[in-house]
């Protein structure tokens, strides 16, 4: 018998194959089933390879897992495809960035080199028209999104989340509204790509609103357990001088707000219900999880992000392997007991002041 979780995945281009590798080991290990699960741009992506894999197979859980785990592992080698090192991606991204040659002595990151030149002169409606994404083309190729709505309750529940532009509320995207168009919002990067229109609403990345949205995991699925896998750091040793390290930190900062947010709600229900001034029964008390890269992904410049070279990938996809079975032998027997992530360090502001320095 499994014990069952939620999972909520952040965003962060490529360091989503970190996420990659904490659910292959997640589901290796088979001693969790999965309720629901969020995500948000990467991590929308790695949500619906995921249940795509689920979906796939009328067999047994066994064979649930591992069909889920080919369809991660299916889905970040078509990703590694699209390294500007190799000649299928560089002819890629020729097309995208108007002919420029990237294969032999090309860009190293053409999406970092595309996003600097649009954020100080050009916006995508100018320097990609015809609005070419090659990751789009593979999700709607590797995703079976009819399969997945059908399948219902014998999979893992799916939610992405997407910022409406107009208004800058999240959107939840999930059943017959989670589609190809659904998870490309999801992950739209406003300086790379054209806004993504979807009945009307235009969307950009989910991150600006909820990186990930963890509210659908509280309010659609019983089990009162999230296993967060945050692949973006809160916290920073290290103080940002150079420009590049200061706009990194400040992307970082952007698409974390909403999960301290989050966060904070969560907390403040918790310790509401502990007092007894709300109801149990119509509350529930979540219990928080997380599984990160720590260290050795604060090491990881933002620019790493953008990169799809091989190395980089399964070194990230190893490196959450490693965490997420660390994380099973230290703390899988509190799930469904009690939170295991200290809130009050890691996402409370420090609101106390001192009434001396006000006289």
């Amino acid at each position: 018998m499994t014990t069952p979780i939620n999972l909520a995945l952040q965003g962060g281009g490529s360091h989503g194959a970190f996420t990659w590798g904490v659910l292959d080991a997640l589901l290796e290990d088979g001693s969790l089933s999965f309720e629901g699960v969020s995500g948000t741009s990467a991590g929308a992506m790695n949500a619906v390879a995921l249940a795509h894999g689920f979906a796939s197979v009328q067999g047994g859980k066994s064979d649930a897992r591992e069909a889920a785990r080919e369809s991660l592992t299916a889905f970040w080698q078509n990703v590694m495809q699209l390294d500007p090192s190799n000649s299928a991606g560089a002819e890629v991204w020729g097309l995208m960035m108007g002919g420029w040659n990237l294969g032999q002595g090309g860009a190293a990151s053409p999406m970092k080199w595309w996003a600097d030149a649009t954020s100080r002169m050009f916006s995508p409606y100018q320097t990609n028209p015809l609005d070419l994404n090659p990751l789009r083309d593979m999700v709607a190729k590797r995703i079976d999104f009819e399969r997945i709505a059908a399948a219902k309750k014998s999979i893992p529940q799916v939610f992405v989340c997407a910022t409406a532009v107009n208004t800058g509320k999240a959107e939840i995207f999930y059943g017959k509204r989670l589609t190809a168009d659904a998870v490309m919002a999801s992950a739209c990067l406003p300086k790379l790509f054209q806004a993504v229109e979807i009945e009307g609403v235009k969307y950009w990345d989910g991150g600006y609103s909820g990186n990930p949205a963890l509210h659908p995991l509280i309010y659609h699925c019983a089990s009162a357990d999230i296993v967060l896998v945050q692949i973006n750091p809160i916290k920073r040793d290290h103080h940002p001088d150079s420009a590049e390290e200061i706009i990194d930190r400040m992307n970082e900062l952007t698409f974390n707000a909403s999960l301290l947010a989050q966060v904070r709600a969560i907390d403040f229900v918790s310790r509401m219900l502990a007092e007894g001034r709300l109801d149990a029964k119509r509350y529930k008390d979540v219990r928080l999880h997380r599984i990160d890269g720590g260290e050795a992904m604060e090491a990881l410049g933002a620019h790493t992000k953008t990169s799809a070279h091989k190395d980089l990938i399964e070194k990230l996809f190893a490196l959450g392997r490693e965490c997420a079975q660390r994380w099973l032998k230290k703390h899988f027997n509190d799930i469904g007991k009690r939170c295991t992530v200290n809130i009050a360090r890691d996402y409370l502001d420090d609101m106390r002041m001192d009434p001396n320095a006000a006289r």
